[in-house]
């Protein structure tokens, strides 16, 4: 695809659409965004048009937001909440993840853009790998899983899986990857979709942000047991992959798989962590049966299932057919990350 001119990026204020736009700028596009309130209206650059859109379901009005747009990366989504109160949780992802994704989708083309991004997620395809061959005893024996040809655990979670969702945000992820095919079919809107795993750098926030703190801290942390493998991707990575998919034209209709290409244990990357912060990682065995043991008293158990489990990708398929690879390694990402988180909160403290 070629002869991008104008794009939209919904969710221009979250932590992926803030870096995305100002790459947008540098590539010499016009960029407009949604934005819910004022308050992240006030804080844009001047060459970043802004749209308000407070609320994303099926009565959204898209058509201010759509005018002269070619291609749209739509990231506004209603995350994933944890320790969700919602009486019908489900219900309410789909509003804004399928219903709202569909409402734009369908205005987008007859408006007559060309190209539509979507950022999907990893959890689409289920929670877990299990590349140890320890693990696969246990699994057999519950008869639950992951499974690849001839009924054995997956290693790495690829494009050619039978989705597995697992929870309601990421069954409405996946309900709305549907969505986007059924309108792609009818109206020739190019659809591309992108799963990518948990994202690092600058402004992160959650798990990954408090690891950083207790790294800083030189807070003991007792997981140098886990023996599991997990992919993560660099924010730069994404923003590069979602450029990629923008406008390569090999990309219309696909669904892709990212990661940084490198795939390390939960005590290998707080140990990366120590030396992207200069710090010395404290770690502690803790054996993992105690953790699961703890997590089922706490009601955290899975919590639990998510640090110490593996979730791999293979992403042979958007090397091969878009020839992409990752421009970062996950040391630059790190090291950016922690120079963020200094100059961040050295200046709070």
């Amino acid at each position: 695809m070629s002869g991008i001119k104008k794009v939209l990026v919904t969710g221009a204020s979250g932590f992926i659409g803030k870096a995305l736009y100002k790459k947008i700028l540098t590539n010499g596009w016009q960029v407009r965004g949604t934005f819910r309130s004022e308050i992240h209206v006030s804080r844009l650059p001047d060459n970043v048009e802004a749209v308000l859109i407070r609320s994303i379901d099926s009565d959204t009005n898209w058509d201010d937001a759509l005018a002269g747009v070619d291609t749209i990366v739509h990231l506004a989504a209603r995350v994933h909440v944890m320790d969700d109160s919602s009486s019908d949780p489900l219900s309410e992802y789909r509003k804004v993840n399928v219903e709202g994704t569909k409402c734009l989708a369908i205005a987008a083309a007859k408006a007559g853009t060309k190209r539509f991004v979507y950022i999907s997620s990893i959890k689409v395809n289920g929670e877990r790998t299990y590349p140890q061959i320890t693990q696969i005893t246990q699994i057999r024996k519950k008869g639950t899983g992951n499974r690849g040809e001839e009924g054995k655990p997956k290693e790495f979670f690829s494009e050619k899986d039978v989705p597995e969702p697992q929870d309601p945000y990421a069954v409405s992820k996946w309900e709305a990857e549907q969505v986007l095919h059924d309108i792609e079919a009818d109206t020739g809107l190019e659809i591309v979709i992108l799963r990518p795993p948990l994202v690092y750098g600058p402004g992160v926030k959650a798990n990954f942000l408090r690891l950083f703190k207790l790294v800083e801290k030189r807070v003991p942390i007792p997981l140098s047991s886990i023996k599991n493998r997990r992919s993560f991707i660099y924010l730069g990575n994404l923003i590069d992959a979602i450029i990629t998919c923008m406008t390569n034209p090999n990309a219309a209709g696909k669904t892709f798989l990212i990661s940084d290409g490198e795939d390390v244990s939960t005590p290998e990357l707080i140990r990366r962590i120590g030396t992207a912060s200069g710090r010395r990682a404290l770690l502690l065995p803790i054996p993992v049966w105690i953790m699961k043991m703890a997590g089922r008293i706490t009601g955290k158990h899975d919590e639990v299932e998510r640090l110490v489990g593996s979730l791999t990708v293979d992403i042979s398929k958007i090397r091969s057919e878009l020839e992409w690879k990752p421009p970062y390694t996950m040391k630059n990402g790190l090291r950016e990350t922690a120079k963020w988180y200094k100059k961040t909160y050295e200046l709070k403290s």
